[in-house]
């Protein structure tokens, strides 16, 4: 049985996608009404409304239920993963495939390193790439990146979560993995902004072009492969979430754009757009590292309100003139 820490969107749509396969899993959920919702009706209506859930899909508000678990997919937001893991009383050994994405605040910790730490007895795998909730819980096609240091655990864990319209790609950069999934969600916002303000479809290709370049100094200086970067969990997932609505971290920044306050719109939110939280943590490391990353500085500066929209257009169009190496 496959146990998933989260039953939000993501969570539910791998518990369906994974079930459908055969497979039993249980589901855990913070809320009471999510837990009774699923096990009930089948349905998870506050985060995937509308979807028939598998039947092998089980629910529980108690984590200690995944015990019999013997792989966790681990789908908690990222800043909360740490607490998360260090009151779960995962069983040693047992594997955690991280699918949240975003570097912790304070620490400036990618995921695997947040789970090493919290649960160390537990190998860990990064399961990151170009996927939309819904259309994976609706089983269209996708495929992802699963990255883990021990191939030969990332070939069983594989073995366990493909299917034919989920297909999952191994690699050994975890890192590369990860970095790839918390850049991207802070350039979608710029994408949102962009289309929010009007700007046009040549500055969302420009956000989307330099804002590859920014991932990929960062994802080196932190010690990720370029390959990776222009992989599934880089690129592949950066042009995904940068190019729909339907895309929580997009949309927010649509809403930015159009002039909206950040702190309105998150309190109008049941789901995370994690590119918020992850925006000021990436900007803070980066000039730690001395990584140039202007897009996501500027990203960043919005969110907290530290600029309008007019002013971070001008400063970025009238940084001085250099290659397109740099």
């Amino acid at each position: 049985m496959i146990g998933i820490l989260g039953a939000g969107a993501w969570g539910t749509a791998l518990a369906n996608a994974i079930a459908a396969g055969g497979e039993d899993v249980l589901i855990w959920a913070r809320e009471p009404e999510v837990v009774s919702a699923i096990n009930t009706d089948h349905e998870n209506r506050p985060f995937l409304p509308g979807l028939r859930l598998d039947h092998r899909v089980r629910a529980t508000c108690v984590t200690a239920d995944l015990a019999c678990c013997d792989i966790w997919l681990v789908v908690t937001p990222a800043q909360h993963l740490r607490t998360v893991l260090s009151t779960s009383s995962v069983p040693a050994d047992t594997p955690l495939v991280l699918c949240a994405k975003g570097i912790e605040a304070g620490t400036y910790l990618l995921m695997s390193e947040v789970a090493r730490a919290a649960a160390p007895l537990c190998p860990v795998a990064v399961l990151s790439g170009p996927t939309f909730a819904h259309e994976v819980a609706a089983g269209l096609p996708t495929a992802v990146t699963l990255a883990c240091e021990d191939m030969d655990l990332g070939e069983r864990l594989a073995a366990r979560i493909a299917r034919p319209a989920l297909r999952p790609y191994l690699s050994d950069d975890v890192v590369g993995a990860e970095i790839g999934g918390a850049v991207k969600n802070v350039l979608a916002i710029g994408c949102g902004v962009v289309m929010g303000a009007g700007l046009g479809e040549n500055a969302r290709a420009a956000i989307i072009a330099r804002g590859f370049a920014e991932m990929t100094r960062y994802g080196i200086a932190r010690g990720a492969r370029a390959d990776t970067m222009a992989g599934l969990s880089g690129l592949g997932d950066l042009v995904l979430t940068c190019g729909s609505t339907a895309s929580r971290n997009m949309s927010f920044g649509v809403g930015l754009g159009q002039g909206r306050l950040a702190a309105d719109m998150m309190a109008d939110r049941t789901s995370v757009a994690e590119g918020i939280f992850t925006a000021p943590v990436l900007v803070e490391d980066a000039a730690a590292r001395g990584v140039d990353m202007p897009i996501a500085t500027a990203i960043a500066a919005l969110i907290a309100g530290q600029t309008s929209v007019p002013d971070t257009i001008t400063a970025l169009l009238t940084r001085p003139l250099r290659t397109e190496r740099d």
